[in-house]
């Protein structure tokens, strides 16, 4: 990771910082708002990484509070990973160098320090590419082009980019379509100047269709010239969508359903969701989702989804228009009328609504297999959707393996599986599996990766002196293989002058002796059927000296205890060595606090104080040398020693926050606030000093979080404090109930008396305790010299003591502060005391945890637990190792050590070593080390273990016995034996096993030992090697054994159903592993109800019979079944289920009955039969008043026909009363769309006579008669003609 410490100073006059580092990064990144904002201030100490400024963490000597921001804030903003820039690092060619990305220059007369920055970093982002100087000659290199498959908008005018560089000047022409495009012809084109960039013009009219086709850009000059990518050029489309009328869609309810979207093709193609007509979204879940395709799937069709419609849409990337298709609208045919809410967070809601369950079924794809192709680094997206009821649930597998869990995830409610950036380990077949609690069904997707052309080495620029021999390499793979045609200056290389000094073998050219008239561009072009890559390389033959490509005698600032990094951009041919010297010393710089990189740049990975001085780095080669100067600056950190606090206010009174800043004297600091992590306007209520901010009259609106931001041009420091405002309330009576618990205020004043050489006493002031007693106070230390500004616990003292003896180690520059801890939370830390140190002596411990273990097979790495600043007890504390083979006679050796490892070379493989390590200072040596054994390096073991035996101990386990291997073969510590093993076939003709290898671990020196958990019938095979702590060793011969038959597992998918009540149905699946040949199924049954159990029933099938029927003995007890299946061995696992409930248990049928006692226990229930009742005694007594005035009146029939003289009784002028209470009740019919509507009834008063049809006689006597009416049953002609009941009324209304 590299570090820049950029000067943003945002003058008005000139460029803003933030475009300045906005034009820094690659890829189109864009820099934080923090790194550049502000008044003054914008970046500090940054760290840069692919493209983005990170703020840096926090330096030495802050505060802890202050540091644990200063942390976060870096965290937050840390998001990328180091290994970007160390991939910019390696690519770099050599003989290239880069400018000072630490601390930036700043001289007069020159431009601002970003300006260097930028150029220097564009020329990192360019990878590999080797960059010469623009005044040298040199072949045209293309820096700019369109991409591949070019879209454009035919609104706009048509721009096909291609721009390069060379000296001289390139000039550039195109070929469309493989020909010659003549712009000169066509006044539409124009190229622009200095540039090959077409623009093709249709202000005055014409059709962007007309210009589609492939295009190449050629730039020439006289050195070579360099061909672009063969650009396709398309026109976008988003054609309307065509008219139709879409018919209402009826669907039964439970049913699954397809909605089709058929976009119009598009380019490119539309993006596709589903909304209402009334423009709000549809809701998706597992029932209901859209397709890849567009279309809207839905596994069950509900009563509720007919609440809305169901549009298409389709929004058209480059026109930013969405089109619209005609709304689908759904009938629900159901057997439940009423979408009753409440139902739909039903237990069984399907069964509630009468809704049949069903086996899942595949909607998308169809059938039980398919394949599908990728291109590698694509996605790939695997797509099931399932019908059935309940909805089914998805889960995905790969058949011999796991599913890559770093690129898959699922989407669309688990229908989807994505595999992002695909390579060809991801080929092989994929399977969904749907499932509910009726049954599960599956398919297999094969998938095959395919991959167009990808790198393995792009040709890179040839920078070559007269006389030396180089090479172009081009290398590229794919699926299919591609191949590669090498051309030169835009010419096949067949066709080309021949060239003595060059050869082509393959992917490679060679070139030998080269001379100046070698000068070219060479493409190479691989391409298979999925694509191509074509990359421009060219060979330039120089003869220069070293030269320096930065400003000379650079200032460069750095802030204390950062890392930075110098460089020195240079070029020369031939290329020349870089070395770095430091205020004019002889030695070349490397090793300790410097680190010189291959490139040439140097980094000191800790700035110190002496590390200021003068850095010259002199680049050599055979023509001469060349050398620059950087002045190297080191300031102090900008920290923030008093920081505000916390506060609440009473509205109407004065605030002051405090920020008390120490910075370097040299750099100008400015001080800002920020209010809720914005820039705070200063209002005439405010007052802004350099160390504090006062609010006069607090209001509501001043309440948040206020931040003091104290900067200079190198660094800033943040502190923040939060401002509580309450509002006016009467005084009340007791200030505690008034006031709630806060933390305490941090205690003050601290002071160091009863000075000793290990002890000291501290004494402080307490805060307020803020209505909540203190109960701990936690002394804190913090030393300068090993981990200046972290602070360490030092010991803890109750809330009743305000003064403690410390206990100190020698050597240690302490400084102490007091945090006071509550109920509540603790407070902020005291400001810190003064100073004070301790003598020196010798240490009075070593370091622990003491190990020697060897990293490779001839060394052996000795580590410890350095010391802390509290036991070093003097200065210079360095450690004295020793080491010496174990039980010998040798001398021991010894090396002094600053760190905490050492690594001891040319060490035989594995052999003990006694170990010391003792801590010295300037003062003395501490006591005598402890004796340590370690080990140096393990090398793999040399044999296998021999005479590998195995025993067959039943259908899932074996015995393995075998030789040990001779100690001086294991080449380190014997870790264990190990058995690989894998399942070669199974002894069942057809039966798919994975081979995956097995592995079973024997810890120890041990001779014998179990593999279980094999599959039965089954052949395998077996290796053991031996393990240390290396790896594994050889492999034994491997060994064949067979496990012997063993019973099955259970039955899968046993399904229970009840046609009716006289029989019982039984289905089932064979066993998913056999395990043996199986010579049938076994069922035991019994009757129960209740309590009672009859007696068990026993049926033996065959092993093909997967179906069965029980005959029921009655049609109340229930059955429970157990199945299991058979081999020689015995019977396998079993299953178990039990039949169905009868109808009179079920709870719809339970449910039934409640709500009919419900209903006969409602008022206006009782009310309406009350009513019923009363009218038809009324109408009895009507009748019998009528039969007892007129006697017997003849009443025609239904049919209109006149009475005639042959009607039997009109001739005895009786009246032939029918029985009207005995005729049917006008019944319910049911409506096309499933509903019930209940009818009126036709016994009105116009069928009695008053009115209608009805008459009276002449002596006034009625004559009436029931007629139902025509028009009444060619509307209604499907009534019910049952007789009903005024009981059977009431159950029909229920």
């Amino acid at each position: 990771m590299v570090k820049i410490c950029l000067e943003c100073q945002s003058e008005p006059e000139e460029r803003g910082p933030g475009s300045a580092l906005r034009e820094l990064l690659t890829d189109g990144e864009t820099a934080s708002t923090d790194t550049c904002s502000g008044a003054r201030l914008t970046d500090f100490c940054a760290v840069w990484d692919a493209g983005v400024f990170l703020v840096s963490a926090a330096g030495k000597g802050a505060p802890s509070g202050v540091k644990k921001r200063r942390l976060n804030e870096a965290e937050t903003l840390n998001s990328v990973r180091e290994a970007q820039f160390q991939r910019l690092e390696a690519a770099r060619p050599r003989g290239l160098g880069r400018g000072a990305r630490g601390p930036v220059l700043r001289m007069a007369g020159q431009p601002p320090p970003w300006a260097y920055t930028a150029v220097l970093l564009c020329a990192l982002s360019l990878g590999g590419a080797i960059e010469i100087p623009m005044d040298l000659s040199q072949p045209p290199t293309i820096t700019k082009q369109s991409v591949k498959d070019h879209i454009v908008d035919p609104r706009d005018n048509i721009l096909i980019e291609c721009e390069a560089k060379g000296n001289p000047a390139p000039s550039f022409h195109w070929t469309r379509n493989s020909k010659f495009f003549n712009i000169a012809k066509d006044p539409r084109v124009s190229m622009r100047r200095r540039s090959g960039t077409l623009v093709i013009d249709f202000r005055s009219g014409g059709r962007p269709e007309e210009y589609e086709g492939e295009y190449q850009c050629f730039a020439r000059n006289k050195f070579g010239t360099a061909l672009s990518n063969r650009i396709r050029l398309q026109v976008s489309k988003s054609p309307l969508w065509p008219k139709e009328n879409l018919d209402p869609v009826v669907v039964q309810e439970g049913a699954p359903l397809t909605l089709q979207c058929n976009p119009p093709p598009g380019l490119p193609s539309p993006v596709i969701f589903w909304m209402s007509s009334s423009m709000e979204p549809i809701t998706q879940d597992k029932r209901v989702s859209q397709g890849h395709n567009g279309d809207l799937y839905f596994s069950n069709v509900m009563l509720q989804d007919m609440q809305t419609d169901y549009s298409c849409n389709a929004r058209f990337h480059f026109t930013h228009t969405i089109q619209q298709k005609n709304p689908f609208t759904l009938k629900v045919l159901t057997n439940h009328p009423y979408n009753d809410s409440s139902l739909r967070n039903h237990p069984d809601m399907y069964s509630a609504r009468g809704v049949a369950e069903r086996t899942p079924s595949f909607m998308y794809p169809q059938g039980t297999a398919s394949s599908q192709m990728v291109l590698r680094g694509m996605d790939l997206l695997l797509e099931c959707i399932a019908s059935g009821v309940p909805t089914p649930d998805i889960a995905w597998y790969k058949k011999g393996g796991d599913l890559p869990s770093d690129k898959a995830k699922f989407e669309n409610f688990n229908k989807a599986l994505r595999i992002t950036n695909v390579s060809e380990e991801d080929s092989g077949e994929y399977f969904c599996l749907a499932s509910n609690k009726m049954g599960s069904i599956r398919h297999t997707i094969s998938v095959r990766v395919k991959a167009a052309p990808y790198w393995l080495d792009e040709p890179k620029n040839l920078i070559l002196a007269p006389g030396e021999d180089g090479r172009l390499v081009c290398r590229a793979n794919g699926n299919p293989k591609p191949t590669v045609q090498w051309m030169v200056n835009g010419e096949p290389l067949q066709s080309a002058p021949p060239n003595p000094n060059r050869e082509v073998a393959g992917d490679t050219i060679i070139f030998r002796d080269t001379q100046i008239s070698s000068r070219a561009v060479y493409q190479c072009n691989t391409s298979n059927e999925h694509g191509y890559l074509l990359a421009n390389a060219f060979v330039s033959v120089l003869d220069v000296p070293p030269r320096m490509l930065s400003p000379r005698n650079q200032l460069i600032r750095v802030i204390l205890y950062n890392r930075t990094r110098l460089d020195c951009p240079f070029f020369g041919s031939p290329i020349p060595t870089l070395r770095w010297f430091k205020n004019g010393q002889g030695s070349n710089l490397d090793g300790g606090n410097y680190h010189v990189y291959e490139n040439g740049s140097l980094e000191i990975k800790m700035i110190r104080k002496e590390d200021q001085g003068i850095y010259t780095c002199v680049a050599t080669n055979i023509l001469g040398k060349a050398e620059n100067q950087v002045r190297l600056e080191v300031k102090d950190p900008t920290r923030i020693y008093r920081m505000p606090e916390d506060q609440v206010a009473k509205r109407g009174t004065t605030v002051q926050l405090e920020c008390r800043v120490k910075h370097d004297p040299s750099l100008k600091l400015a001080v800002s606030w920020l209010k809720d992590d914005e820039p705070l306007y200063i209002s005439n209520r405010m007052k802004k000093e350099e160390d504090s901010l006062t609010i006069f009259g607090v209001a509501e609106r001043d309440q948040g979080s206020y931040t003091c931001v104290a900067s200079t041009e190198l660094d800033q420091d943040l502190a923040k404090a939060y401002l509580t405002v309450l509002a006016d309330q009467a005084t009340p009576t007791n200030r505690l109930a008034a006031l709630p618990k806060g933390r305490p205020d941090r205690p003050r004043d601290l002071e160091l008396t009863d000075l000793a050489e290990r002890s000291v006493r501290l004494t402080w002031i307490p805060g307020d305790d803020n209505n909540s007693p203190i109960t701990d106070y936690v002394v804190q230390f913090e030393e300068d010299q090993f981990q200046p500004g972290v602070w360490h616990d030092h010991s803890k003292f109750p809330g009743s003591v305000n003064s403690a003896v410390l206990r100190l180690s020698p050597y240690v520059n302490y400084q102490f502060r007091v945090i006071a801890i509550n109920e509540v939370g603790s407070s902020h830390p005291s400001l810190p005391s003064e100073r004070y140190r301790t003598s020196g002596a010798p240490p009075e411990s070593n370091p622990s945890d003491v190990k020697g273990e060897g990293t490779r097979k001839n060394n052996m790495e000795i580590t410890w637990t350095p010391m802390n600043a509290t036991s070093a007890f003097g200065p210079n504390l360095r450690y004295i190792v020793k080491w010496r083979r174990r039980e010998t006679r040798e001398t021991w050796n010894n090396v002094t050590v600053w760190g905490s490892r050492y690594v001891v070379g040319q060490t035989p493989v594995y052999v003990p070593y006694e170990i010391r390590v003792q801590a010295e200072n300037d003062f003395g040596k501490g006591p005598e080390p402890d004796t340590v054994i370690g080990y140096s390096g393990e090398d793999y073991p040399r044999a296998a273990p021999t005479d590998v035996k195995i025993r067959v101990l039943n259908s899932t386990a074996i015995s393995l016995q075998w030789n040990r291997v001779y100690s001086d073969t294991v080449q380190g510590q014997l870790r264990e034996y190990r058995a690989y093993y894998w399942r070669e076939s199974s002894l069942l003709k057809n039966l798919w096993v994975s081979q995956k290898r097995q592995q079973a671990g024997f810890p120890g020196d041990r001779l014998r030992g179990v593999v279980s958990r094999l599959f039965p019938y089954s052949n395998y095979k077996l290796e053991m090697v031996v393990v240390n702590g290396r790896g594994d060793g050889p492999r034994s011969e491997t060994k064949e054994f067979t496990t012997p038959e063993g019973v099955p597992s259970a039955p899968r998918r046993f399904r229970v159903r009840q046609p009716n009540l006289e029989t019982i149905n039984l289905e089932w699946d064979h066993p998913e592993h056999p395990n043996g040949i199986l010579i049938g199924y076994t069922l035991k049954y019994v009757a129960f109800n209740g309590t009672k159990v009859g007696k068990q029933i026993v049926e033996n099938f065959s092993p093909n019979q997967t179906k069965f029927t029980v005959q029921r003995a009655d049609p109340v007890s229930r059955y429970r079944f157990s199945l299991s299946a058979r081999t020689q061995v015995g019977s396998g696992e079993a299953v178990t289920e039990e039949s169905p409930a009868p109808p009179n248990e079920a709870t719809p049928t339970a449910a039934y009955t409640n709500n009919q006692a419900d209903i006969a226990t409602q008022g206006w229930f009782i009310g309406l039969m009350c009513a019923i009742a009363l009218l038809v005694l009324i109408l009895l007594i009507v009748c019998f008043i009528k039969r007892s005035r007129g006697g017997k009146y003849p009443v025609r029939e239904k049919k209109d026909v006149p009475l005639g003289p042959e009607d039997p009784k009109e001739e005895d002028g009786s009246f032939d009363y029918s029985d009207e209470d005995n005729k049917p009740l006008q019944g319910s019919q049911t409506s096309l769309d499933g509903t019930i509507k209940q009818q009126e009834s036709d016994d009105s008063l116009v069928d009695y006579g008053e009115g209608g049809e009805g008459q009276f006689n002449e002596d006034g006597s009625f004559i009436g008669q029931y007629t139902v009416k025509k028009d009444k049953e060619e509307t209604e002609g499907n009534e019910s003609s049952e007789a009903t009941s005024p009981v059977n009324a009431i159950y029909s209304l229920a």
